[in-house]
């Protein structure tokens, strides 16, 4: 039998973001085949010597259907052990866990579960019976709206959204505006945003990494410091604990003039505080037999960066006669490591103005963030079918 039988082989479902090459190369240490199945034919990961296959698949946006077969065709074909969802795609990928054959198992919940989470509204609702605050959220429709709309600052935002599109901002007793999509009303809670992300077993937190934002490009960090906040951290232990949750957990949280942590709106997947996760040990988190709580060390430095757009997002403060963001801007570059670049894995940094062109061309002619620009043909629009299963999976495997 050949060496190749013996290794054990991962399947990551996307491989444009930084995020992809923190597990490729945590995976890659542990001895993994590593795959990747993506959208984009050129990519961040694509051009790194610790991937063994790229497979360019379909839009799961644009078909679903065909993007889940393909999905499980590959973990057929290559006798993929280990599925792990990155960004955005979890939502449509989780379509793919029942249907995934024998000995094959894949590091998230159900969709259903995601797309609750994923839900701005309904993610309030599981947040209340766990005992953590949340700020007072309504569908927007709702005649509660209006209370909070006068009430104080509100926020107007998708129910299924991503990189903060379709985000609004409105003072007190701003009319409420006309959307043709679902979405939310919620009180504004005024103080610093913090972010989280953190690696969760049955219910049982390994490892939680509080970051904040330095250099923002929109909304999203390109540029982010690492943070101690016990409270927070005790907010997501609650969280998960009441919830018995398995998989990746990722919530924004605003500070009120106490201090006290409440959380706007979840992301159940990896976010950019998996940066600060030592790789090898993200992926034994993930491998890990049930039951065990593996170690999972953090690296020592305590801010990280994406350097291009950080580096964009500087130049745009100088060129705008902002001086104090610029030099704040450049002082926080200065200072951060860079997620992508490794010695011993060069090509995907210094080559990634060419593999993101595709991102940053899309981002140009629509006049759109790089955050949008980069999950557009990802993004989850849609809602499960009444017994939990996509369309998706409904035309793959009646």
């Amino acid at each position: 039998m050949s060496a190749l039988a013996h290794r054990r082989t991962v399947l990551l479902t996307l491989g444009r973001l930084p995020k992809s090459i923190e597990l490729i190369r945590g995976f890659s240490a542990l001895g993994f085949r590593v795959l990747v199945a993506e959208p984009h034919p050129w990519h961040l990961s694509r051009i790194s010597n610790q991937v063994d296959k790229s497979f360019e698949v379909v839009s799961p946006v644009s078909d679903t259907p065909g993007y889940l077969r393909r999905l499980r065709e590959i973990v057929e074909q290559e006798r993929v052990d280990l599925v792990v969802p990155i960004s955005e795609e979890t939502m449509h990928a989780s379509g793919l866990k029942p249907l995934l054959p024998p000995g094959a198992t894949m590091f998230c919940p159900d969709q259903r579960t995601l797309l609750e989470l994923h839900d701005k509204f309904r993610f309030i609702e599981l947040a209340r019976p766990a005992g953590v605050d949340v700020p007072e959220t309504v569908a927007l429709g709702d005649p509660q709206a209006r209370r909070i709309a006068d009430a104080g600052p509100f926020v107007v935002k998708p129910r299924f959204s991503c990189s903060g599109r379709g985000v609004e901002f409105f003072e007190r007793g701003a009319p409420l505006p006309g959307r043709d999509e679902p979405c939310v009303v919620q009180a504004k809670v005024p103080g610093d945003v913090l972010s989280t992300f953190s690696i969760v077993r049955d219910g049982r937190v390994l490892v939680t990494v509080v970051y904040r934002g330095l250099v923002m490009a929109g909304t999203v960090s390109v540029c982010f410091e690492q943070v101690e906040h016990p409270a927070i951290a005790a907010w997501v232990e609650r969280f998960a604990g009441h919830h018995a949750y398995s998989g990746f957990l990722s919530f924004d949280f605003v500070l009120d003039e106490a201090g006290r942590p409440f959380g706007i709106e979840c992301n159940p997947r990896i976010t950019s505080g998996v940066h600060f996760v030592e790789p090898a040990d993200l992926a034994t988190a993930m491998i890990a037999p049930a039951g065990e709580r593996p170690s999972v060390r953090l690296r020592p430095q305590r801010i990280a960066q994406q350097f291009y757009p950080t580096l964009t997002e500087t130049e745009r403060a100088f060129l705008q006669g902002n001086f104090a963001k610029a030099r704040r801007s450049f002082v926080a570059m200065w200072k951060a490591r860079d997620v992508v670049w490794s010695w011993r894995d060069p090509l995907p940094f210094l080559t990634m103005p060419m593999t993101a062109w595709r991102i940053l061309s899309h981002a140009i002619r629509k006049g759109t963030s790089l955050g949008e620009a980069s999950t557009f043909d990802i993004e989850w629009y849609g809602a499960p079918s009444a017994d939990g299963r996509s369309a998706a999976q409904l035309e793959v495997h009646p």
